[in-house]
């Protein structure tokens, strides 16, 4: 799942510098993806580690970012889609694709750990 979680990590990099720099936004707000992909991609090596212990403690750690980021993201396209009379489409779309990004990532995160209870991994 560590490897699984560098892939996503670097997805939220690549979409908070194309959303920053592709569209020439001058709001740093654009690059919240990147701040949470970096933060997953750390975590997710320190996850890579033999020990279980450690293993696991990165991995919950992982999943309860990627469950804050979803929230807050799901919040900011609600919020923005309620006070906003002249919505930014580019935002909303960077938003939601961060929403999908990290509601796959946790759904992926919560299996994994289901699986590994039930063979006894755990």
């Amino acid at each position: 799942m560590a490897k699984v979680t560098l892939l996503f990590a670097a997805l939220l990099i690549l979409l908070g510098l194309v959303g920053f720099f592709g569209t020439g936004s001058e709001h740093p707000t654009a690059l919240i993806p990147v701040g949470f992909g970096l933060v997953l991609g750390i975590c997710g090596l320190l996850a890579m580690d033999r020990r279980e212990r450690q293993r696991k403690l990165f991995m919950h750690i992982n999943v309860t970012i990627g469950l804050l980021g979803f929230l807050g993201a799901i919040v900011e396209i609600l919020r923005s889609m309620a006070t906003s009379k002249d919505l930014d489409t580019t935002a909303l779309i960077a938003k939601t694709m961060m929403a999908w990004l990290l509601f796959i990532y946790v759904i992926l995160c919560v299996r994994s750990f289901l699986l590994a209870r039930r063979s006894g991994k755990v």
